[in-house]
């Protein structure tokens, strides 16, 4: 079935087409990089794996409880609506919510492929074009997992948010070769970083732990590269020209907070505009769900050197300054080491699965054998 088909709403017009502005810069430096940068490049080469194999696709999903979400967490509990709902009502919103967010995932992972593909172009040096060829990949590989999982298990999706949406815009309209990094790699990886990591913490479903688990590996080192690079380059920026990106983050981080509301469900299911925006404001789940996600964007904001004094009261505002001082290294290497054990786990339960068949199928043979013999005996 054509994706059209299964749309919630409508799309809109597809390609979308954004005019993106900037040069193509190419280096004639090839034997010159940064060891940090070309060793996270070698990491990217190693690290590829194929989204087919890795993923136990087998695994059933029920659409209308994918996630495992407790009736609390849902925008509606409490509220009129909900009182009125029944257990089908419940359900179906289970599962548009649910589409709803993998919907926003796999939008953003095109979006942070045809950033990544724009880095590769724009950036001036080499080694950094190497890493994004890789990163471009994984990207690829993200969005096909997403719209799989979509399609398959769940039947539903829902356009890309207007926040996201907006803020691809300008990340791919601005000219200055940085701006992908920044728009992608810190504002909308990091959110959605932080996303995953908390579906991943909480679901007891194996098939979305499995894609986020798997894919959260692959986007610490994006978010590495990204801190390399701009730590970097952002040191040899003027005060006017830092406090020009920290306008781009402060508007960026307003529009994915904003993002988070999912409306779009909520009118859905008959509930006005304004209404479901009140709702999902009032939201305590939303609230706590919201200020954790800023925990991967803020430290990373701190660490790049974009710590103006109006980028600090913006995050106040938002309830999030004391974010920046998280480890984010140490976030970073739990996500590795999360995938890695879940790797060990399962090869671990197969090949339990691979000795249990062989030594069934030895025990059988050998009964097998007996009773020919016996058999052979008694004819004797």
């Amino acid at each position: 079935m054509p994706t059209r088909d299964l749309y919630a709403d409508d799309a809109g017009d597809s390609p979308w087409q954004v005019a993106a502005t900037g040069a193509a810069r190419f280096s004639w430096e090839y034997d010159d990089g940064r060891d940090r940068l070309l060793a996270l490049y070698q990491k990217g080469k190693d690290k590829q794996w194929d989204g087919s194999r890795r993923i136990d696709w087998d695994l059933e999903v029920d659409p209308y409880d994918a996630l495992g979400t407790p009736e609390e967490a849902m925008t509606l509990y409490g509220t009129k609506y909900w009182d009125k709902f029944t257990e089908r009502d419940k359900g179906e919103l289970r599962r548009h919510f649910a589409s709803w967010q993998f919907s926003q995932f796999l939008h953003g992972e095109q979006g942070a492929m045809i950033c990544a593909a724009r880095i590769v172009e724009s950036v001036p040096d080499l080694d950094a074009k190497f890493y994004s060829a890789t990163q471009t990949m994984d990207e690829a590989r993200h969005a096909e997992i997403y719209g799989r999982f979509l399609h398959e298990k769940i039947g539903l999706l829902y356009p890309i948010n207007d926040n996201l949406r907006s803020l691809l815009d300008d990340t791919l309209r601005d000219s200055r070769w940085d701006m992908p990094y920044l728009g992608m790699q810190v504002l909308i990886e990091g959110l959605a970083l932080a996303a995953f990591g908390m579906i991943r913490d909480t679901t007891d479903k194996p098939l979305p732990k499995q894609i986020l688990t798997y894919v959260m590996q692959d986007e610490a080192r994006h978010v590495a590269f990204g801190r390399m690079a701009l730590r970097d380059y952002y040191r040899q920026l003027t005060d006017a020209e830092l406090r020009e990106r920290e306008e781009f983050v402060i508007e960026g981080c307003h529009l994915m907070r904003d993002r988070l509301r999912g409306v779009e469900v909520l009118e859905n299911f008959g509930i006005p505009r304004a209404e479901a925006e009140t709702l999902s404001e009032r939201s305590e789940f939303l609230q706590l769900f919201r200020k954790l996600l800023f925990s991967r964007i803020v430290p990373c904001v701190k660490d790049i050197g974009l710590w103006g004094r109006r980028l600090q009261q913006a995050y106040v505002d938002m309830g999030v300054l004391e974010m920046g001082d998280a480890d984010l290294d140490l976030l970073m290497s739990q996500d590795e080491e999360l995938a890695e054990r879940l790797d060990a786990e399962r090869f671990a339960a197969e090949e339990r699965e691979r000795v249990a068949e062989i030594r069934g199928a030895i025990e059988s043979g050998a009964a097998e054998t007996e009773r020919g013999e016996a058999g052979a005996e008694g004819k004797g």
